[in-house]
């Protein structure tokens, strides 16, 4: 009987016994006296497949709806170039503005709503007063979308109402307002922020910066055209850490995020650009400011888009060290029916200072708050801006 010749050294612990070198049982099949694995894989294996397989395709799809995100509609934003501040500003005599001129009306958004996904449009909201516009009040889970009033808002003698045209050489030069910040959400906080304006070809910009310490940071761009009727967003976009958000405008209508749209109000602004239309509404005197006076405006945030109406509550006095006492006007918001969100700004607008908000009190909720007062003033030379044709 001839006998067989051994195996090598290297190969006798993988074809012996029950279990072979790296833990695996061997396949049942046979070979004369000689057990092999005759391509087998370990069923359990197939399971670390498909997990592998599923990860990957959940990271492939996150990717995408972020970058559908980043380019919807085609609203990137593209930073204008930086601007060289000449001048440090400070307080001037004051300068009544001229008397306002008539004005037109604050309108709702236009009755025929524009397409949007395909879902049951919720009824309209019914709630008291002109403020409610667009929230996210509908039950997600019924894939109800919630839809602007179609009814317009009734004239009435105390109603504020949105300015007629003005110059486009009206609009300030580029500047920069630096603040001091503090606050307290879970305790104490302080940081910096800065608003920066600048237009350039019947374009603008408004960029907001918010840094706290080394833990926070955001920015918010508002860019859009300059028109007659006032600032015309175009696209907005703020970036808190790594969250990101867009609204976009296209005179018709206005895109959230989540692609919802809804009709365009006339005279909307976003979060940026309200503060330098305000600014110009007042310096021009298209919108009167005085105690006791109401101010009313289309605000679209990045969940919710709503009218807005501030009563001016007071002159005060506001003691700035970089000024000095600075007389202010007092802006505060009303308040509004089925709110979204707890955030509220309170506004003071110094008439000193070209009607610039000189300080920003954000209130978030439960006692939480930001409070923004104005350090420096920079400006620069006012662009030339061409005639219309």
């Amino acid at each position: 009987m001839r006998r067989l010749r051994p195996l090598p050294k290297h190969l006798r612990g993988c074809v012996y016994g029950d279990v072979d070198s790296v833990g695996l049982p061997r396949s049942p099949v046979t070979i004369g006296t000689v057990k092999t694995r005759a391509n087998y894989v370990k069923p359990q294996s197939w399971v670390g497949y498909a997990l592998l397989l599923g990860l990957v395709m959940a990271v492939h799809w996150l990717a995408l709806v972020y970058l559908q995100y980043q380019l919807a509609d085609g609203a990137a934003i593209t930073p204008m170039p930086k601007p060289i501040y000449m001048r440090v500003l400070q307080p001037a005599a004051v300068v009544s503005p001229p008397p306002a001129r008539p004005r037109k009306p604050v309108r709702a958004p236009r009755p025929a709503p524009l397409p949007v996904a395909a879902a049951d449009p919720a009824p309209p909201d019914t709630s008291d007063g002109p403020q409610a516009a667009v929230d996210e009040s509908a039950d997600p889970s019924t894939g109800a979308t919630p839809q602007a009033p179609i009814e317009p808002l009734v004239e009435a003698a105390n109603e504020p109402v949105v300015a007629d045209e003005a110059p486009k050489s009206s609009w300030p030069a580029d500047t920069r307002l630096s603040y001091a910040l503090k606050g307290y959400y879970r305790g104490d906080f302080s940081g910096d922020g800065q608003v920066q304006w600048q237009r350039m070809e019947g374009r603008y910009q408004v960029q907001v910066d918010l840094h706290i310490a080394s833990l926070f940071t955001g920015t918010m761009i508002s860019q859009g055209e300059l028109t007659e009727d006032g600032l015309q967003p175009r696209v907005y976009e703020e970036r808190f850490m790594s969250r990101v958000r867009r609204l976009s405008f296209d005179g018709l209508g206005v895109t959230f995020t989540d692609g919802r749209v809804f009709p365009q109000p006339q005279g909307v602004q976003d979060t940026s650009s309200q503060f330098v239309e305000l600014s110009h509404r007042f310096s021009t005197g298209l919108q009167p400011l005085e105690v006791g006076s109401q101010v009313a405006l289309w605000l679209a945030r990045p969940r919710e888009m709503r009218l807005w109406t501030y009563d001016v509550v007071a002159l005060e006095t506001l003691q700035i060290p970089e000024f000095g006492a600075v007389p202010a006007y007092h802006l505060k918001p009303r308040q509004i029916a089925n709110p979204t969100g707890v955030i509220t700004a309170e506004l003071w607008f110094a008439p000193s200072l070209q009607f610039l908000p000189v300080r920003i009190r954000i209130n978030l909720g439960n006692d939480n708050y930001m409070d923004w007062l104005v350090n420096r003033i920079e400006q620069g030379e006012a662009p030339t801006t061409p005639a219309p044709p």
